[in-house]
């Protein structure tokens, strides 16, 4: 076990971090098909319908499934789920097992199938709560209400989705869940380009495309979860004990996410306030964040939770802190040249993505300032995310709740006060002061609940990390005249993917030269891995 305080030395790496660093790899590659899908399904959108009030229409449309997916699919039920399908998958029988899958299964089709249902009754509503903005204009208003009812299928499709992931993760199958989102993304770029000419209004062609993705979505997984035997019918077992455990990791799951979730919806809700367009900027500040952020904290958080829940169910708190330390390290070795990179770039990464048809180089302008607000809070938003999942582990998820609920209280504060001096981008900047809030506190409970979690390391591996992305910062600085300059989609991405490759070599040879940790260790369990 490694000393806390000190480096890890890869030779004292436990067996459950290699597994997570193998995990993280099958994770990151999918959730990297994934993400350049989703820049292109992004590139797609924005040359169709640039950035509008058609366009506000649906991102506001697609954010009340999309939050209700994360809070009830992919996020808290899988957050509720995992733990305890490890268990079973760990101690129990096969039969045990199966019984649970089907047990969850029945419940959540009752529950996924009535949240829809509800959610498209109560459509013009929910549309209202959350943009107000739009009661001045009954056309986008009435536009976001038809979009939302075609999309909020899309909830139930997913849900199953997060459900077989969950069974899958608990086998230790990751790739086939992390795939899913990208099949999603193939979904909405062919609803665009085969649709829009065909439907009126043509937004709605990528309102199907959505729904067409969450098929997708889920039949992906189908393989592997017949391979795994977990290819099951639902049964109504309402009263099966695990089902009663996992209602109560889920309630206060759903909370914590919640918080979050408050935070996107009070975005967007004061960014309805502010000039047309605002919702849209920060759509796609937000989505070019969310690469870095998917790839490797995410997919982080996501690799994490399986080991820390087989640590807790073994009642090693000592171990699951390491694993905890393990992947902080990890998550600011990799965020914190990311940030870098993204506040330096801002710009040519959004021309280069955005910059065609309807999308203008005034947009583009608004959506760099929305970036280096999301940007800045990079480390936060991937670091936060591991360590609540540490109490997701343990089943204390009410702890992330609490903590979770005062970041949104810091949230709204720094919205209010920086959304008049900076429009948009002040909104951005107050999603990353929640994060922070967030991330301190949770670490400042984990501390006291788990003992020491290795500070020394982490700010020690913080500091070489910051000092080697110095010379990274210089070559992305140095690059800007060149990049500045127009010449062709081809070459503005050649010249844009050079000068991030060349940082990244840089990077990485700086972090060899200052001796990282992160960086051998990470190295050598990746050919560890790869070796046959």
């Amino acid at each position: 076990m490694p000393q806390f305080g000190g480096d890890y030395k890869v030779s004292e790496t436990p067996g459950l971090e290699r597994q997570v660093v193998g995990a993280l790899g099958t994770i990151g590659g999918a959730t990297l098909a994934s993400r350049v899908l989703g820049f292109v399904r992004d590139m797609v959108v924005a040359l169709a319908f640039g950035a509008g009030p058609v366009t506000d229409a649906f991102f506001v449309a697609y954010r009340i499934p999309n939050v209700l997916r994360r809070l009830l699919a992919e996020g808290a039920l899988s957050t509720a789920v995992i733990p305890v399908f490890t268990e079973y998958a760990a101690v129990r029988s096969r039969e045990e097992l199966h019984r649970l899958v089907r047990a969850t299964l029945g419940a959540a089709l009752a529950t996924l199938t009535a949240t829809t249902l509800l959610g498209i009754a109560l459509a013009p509503w929910l549309l209202r709560a959350i943009a107000p903005g739009f009661t001045s204009d009954p056309a986008q208003e009435a536009l976001a209400v038809q979009l939302t009812r075609v999309m909020f299928p899309y909830l139930l499709l997913v849900g199953l989705a997060a459900l077989g992931m969950g069974a899958l993760n608990a086998e230790n199958r990751f790739f086939a869940g992390a795939f899913g989102p990208a099949v999603s993304n193939i979904g909405m770029i062919a609803g665009v380009l085969l649709l829009a000419r065909h439907v009126d209004p043509p937004i709605l062609a990528l309102a199907v495309g959505v729904l067409a993705g969450g098929v997708g979505q889920l039949l992906v997984q189908m393989p592997d979860l017949a391979r795994a035997g977990l290819l099951l019918g639902p049964s109504w077992e309402p009263r099966h004990p695990a089902l009663v455990r996992m209602a109560r990791l889920l309630a206060p799951a759903v909370f914590g996410l919640a918080a979050v979730q408050v935070m996107v919806f009070l975005n967007t809700l004061l960014a309805s306030l502010l000039p047309v367009g605002s919702i849209s900027f920060l759509y796609y500040a937000d989505r070019v964040m969310e690469f870095p952020l998917g790839v490797f904290g995410i997919a982080l958080a996501s690799a994490a939770l399986p080991a820390m829940s087989r640590q807790a169910a073994a009642g090693d708190t000592r171990a699951l802190a390491g694993t905890l330390n393990f992947a902080l390290r990890l998550a600011v070795y990799i965020c914190i040249p990311a940030t870098i990179g993204l506040l330096v770039l801002r710009a040519p990464i959004t021309r280069v993505l955005f910059e065609r048809g309807r999308f203008t180089s005034a947009d583009t302008v608004a959506t760099a300032e929305a970036l280096s607000g999301y940007a800045v809070g990079l480390v936060a938003f991937a670091a936060a995310r591991i360590t609540a999942q540490a109490f997701y582990a343990v089943g204390r998820p009410g702890v992330a709740v609490r903590l979770g609920i005062l970041a949104v209280a810091a949230n709204v504060l720094a919205a209010l006060a920086l959304m008049r001096p900076l429009g948009h981008a002040g909104l951005a900047y107050a999603s990353s002061i929640g994060a922070f809030v967030n991330l301190m506190m949770l670490l400042w409970v984990a501390r006291r609940r788990f003992g020491r979690l290795g500070g020394r390391a982490l700010l020690a591996s913080s500091l070489r990390t910051a000092a080697a992305s110095a010379p990274l910062a210089a070559c992305c600085w140095l690059a800007l005249p060149i990049l500045g300059v127009r010449r062709g989609l081809a070459v503005d991405a050649t010249l844009l993917l050079t000068t991030i490759a060349i940082g990244a070599l840089v990077f990485w040879l700086a972090s060899a030269a200052l001796g990282s940790s992160e960086r051998r260790t990470l190295g050598r369990l990746l050919r560890t891995r790869r070796a046959p």
